[in-house]
C-alpha cells in the first residue's frame, strides 16, 4: 500500500505538473512497477524526481521525463520500436505496456542481461534486449521501426538514428550540450524527408560512442 500511494504521488505531483496529461500515459506509469527496476541501494528514491543511478555511471530516467518521452511518441499497439540505452529496463516494459513491438540495445552486457531477467519476470518478456553498442557499424540493422527512442543525449545531432524511421515513424532524442539540451520529436514525413519538433528543454548524459564537439585548449 505504501508503494501504490508513493507511485500515486509520483504520477500526480511530478509527472501531471510536468503536462504529461494523457490518460494512456498516465495508466501506464500507474501500471509498471518502477520499484522493481531500481537498484537495491537507492529504494528509497524508487519514487523521487530523480534519475537514479545505476552501474557504469548511468542513469534512470526521472519519472516526469518517462513520462514526457510516453506521452510524445504515443506508441500504439503493434508498432515496432527501437531502444538505445535499455539501462534499469523500465522505460522499456512502459513501451511494450503501451502495445509496442519493442527491441532494446544496451551497451553494458551486465545491465542489459540484468534488464532482461526483470522484464521477463514481470511479463515484459516479448521485449528484446541485446547487448550492444549502438554506434558500431551496423548495430542498427537494415530493419525500418515506427518509433525510435534515445535515453541518453547526442551532443551533436546524428542522423543514423532517423533514418531508421519508416515513413511515419517519430524519433525521441535530446540533442546539445548542458546547461540546456532541447528534447526533441523528429518524424519521417516522406522517404528523405524529416520534420523535427522541439518539445521541452532538459538534461540527460551523452550515450557512450556519440560524437561530442572538440574542445580547444589554449
Amino acid at each position: 500500500m505504501l508503494n501504490e500511494a508513493a507511485r500515486d504521488q509520483m504520477i500526480h505531483q511530478q509527472v501531471r505538473a510536468w503536462d504529461v496529461l494523457d490518460p494512456r500515459t498516465l495508466e501506464v506509469l500507474g501500471k509498471v512497477p518502477r520499484e522493481q527496476f531500481v537498484p537495491a541501494a537507492f529504494q528509497d528514491l524508487a519514487f523521487a524526481d530523480a534519475a537514479i543511478p545505476l552501474p557504469h555511471g548511468e542513469r534512470m530516467l526521472a519519472p516526469k521525463i518517462a513520462g514526457r518521452i510516453l506521452q510524445a511518441l504515443q506508441v500504439t499497439g503493434g508498432e515496432s520500436v527501437l531502444e538505445i540505452g535499455t539501462g534499469s529496463g523500465f522505460l522499456t516494459a512502459c513501451l511494450a505496456l503501451q502495445g509496442g513491438a519493442v527491441r532494446s540495445l544496451e551497451l553494458h552486457a551486465d545491465l542489459a542481461s540484468a534488464a532482461r531477467t526483470r522484464l521477463a519476470a514481470l511479463g515484459f518478456g516479448r521485449a528484446e534486449v541485446a547487448a550492444a553498442d549502438a554506434f558500431a557499424a551496423g548495430a542498427l540493422g537494415s530493419a525500418s521501426y515506427d518509433v525510435v527512442v534515445l535515453t541518453g543525449s547526442l551532443p551533436i545531432y546524428d542522423p543514423r538514428f532517423e533514418q531508421r524511421l519508416a515513413v511515419g515513424g517519430r524519433l525521441f532524442a535530446v540533442v546539445g550540450e548542458g546547461p540546456a539540451m532541447d528534447a526533441r520529436l523528429v518524424r519521417r514525413t516522406g522517404e528523405q524527408e524529416w520534420l523535427a519538433e522541439s518539445l521541452f528543454e532538459t538534461v540527460l548524459p551523452p550515450l557512450h560512442g556519440a560524437a561530442r564537439h572538440e574542445r580547444f585548449a589554449f
